[in-house]
């Protein structure tokens, strides 16, 4: 019996959503094998290196340059968990190499350096896929596809929701909810997730105004408050409340109305309710990492994140979310972000 070869992982960048996706590859042990760590710190790699080996029961490398990475042969794809900042080159080496790429979000800072890492992927034919987790929740599945099939009728109206919570302490981390390290704040770092799921539901905005603020409640460079109405391209209305000023924090929300039923989706739970009386309930509720704790979810969505981007690989097909989708999500956030800062109507 022939089994099949595990595909060789490299990790770049030891932040706090790596333990997540070292909770995610110990799930994944029969079909991945880590190679390798590299992170701008010796000392995360090698206590990631270390917690790594034990967790997976097999060496794990510590690389001291990405093109350590990019030249050994054991590595058929890298996650890249870095800040936004540091990742062109990465995407430069390994794709020259013939590496394939899964990437934390966003893609970028800015929706012109995320489309140069899309280009700079293709023209190397390498897969590139973006890690937007909330795509594969059960629940989120089940409303995709009744969206595809068309039963919930017409789309009216689209809510974005997402009340999280971050403490000073969060952002006293050098760098964290600036321009040039993230590209800005609640948009680009928390709301994104949520922001790319609802455009997987509804297709494009057309046009939005917006205001985005930074409350007395951070000191921070960029916006910890955001609220936007929207005219999509199918002719729906919609609106987002975005912030990482809503104490204690909670689960985001996207809510729907349909012309045969009103749907709310809120972390795992999808809640449908008919006008002809019908209701429906799928998937439960999870903690989404809206509070204190950051980290605070489940390590399966980042796992199946992983596993799409195995299958990807081997079939030689698009992963869940490509690299080219994000950019929607990007184009979006510098709409909103536009409109705010010259307080006018922005069509995209």
């Amino acid at each position: 019996m022939n089994i099949p070869r595990k595909s060789g992982l490299a990790v770049i960048g030891t932040g706090m959503v790596s333990r997540t996706h070292l909770a995610a590859l110990a799930d994944l042990r029969d079909r991945v094998r880590l190679v390798g760590v590299l992170s701008r710190r010796r000392d995360r790699a090698d206590a990631f290196a270390k917690a790594a080996a034990a967790v997976l029961d097999h060496p794990v490398d510590v690389y001291d340059h990405i093109n350590a990475i990019a030249a050994d042969p054991a590595v058929d794809f890298a996650l890249i968990l870095t800040p936004p900042d540091a990742r062109i080159q990465a995407v430069q080496r390994l794709s020259a190499a013939g590496k394939h790429i899964l990437m934390e979000k966003p893609v970028e800072r800015s929706a012109a350096a995320a489309r140069e890492i899309v280009d700079i992927c293709a023209a190397a034919d390498i897969r590139l896929g973006i890690v937007f987790q909330h795509r594969t929740r059960a629940a989120s599945r089940e409303l995709s596809r009744l969206v595809a099939e068309g039963s919930l009728g017409d789309l009216i109206i689209a809510e974005a929701h997402v009340p999280w919570w971050r403490d000073q302490a969060y952002y006293d981390e050098p760098g964290r909810g600036t321009y040039a390290r993230d590209g800005g704040g609640v948009l680009i770092s928390q709301a994104i997730h949520t922001l790319d799921l609802m455009l997987s539901l509804t297709g494009p905005v057309a046009r939005v105004q917006a205001m985005a603020h930074t409350t007395g409640l951070h000191r921070m460079e960029a916006e910890d408050y955001v609220t936007a109405a929207l005219l999509f391209a199918n002719g729906a209305a919609g609106s987002i409340i975005a912030s990482t000023a809503s104490f204690p924090g909670g689960v985001e929300t996207l809510s729907f109305q349909f012309t045969h039923a009103a749907v709310r989706l809120g972390g795992g739970l999808l809640c449908i309710d008919w006008h002809d009386g019908r209701q429906e309930r799928f998937g439960v509720d999870a903690a989404t990492g809206g509070g204190a704790d950051p980290m605070g979810f489940t390590h399966e969505w980042h796992r199946d994140v992983i596993a799409d981007f195995i299958d990807a690989i081997t079939d030689k097909r698009d992963p869940l979310v490509t690299g080219r989708m994000a950019l929607n999500v990007h184009l979006l956030i510098e709409a909103i972000i536009a409109s705010s800062h010259d307080g006018r109507l922005v069509t995209l």
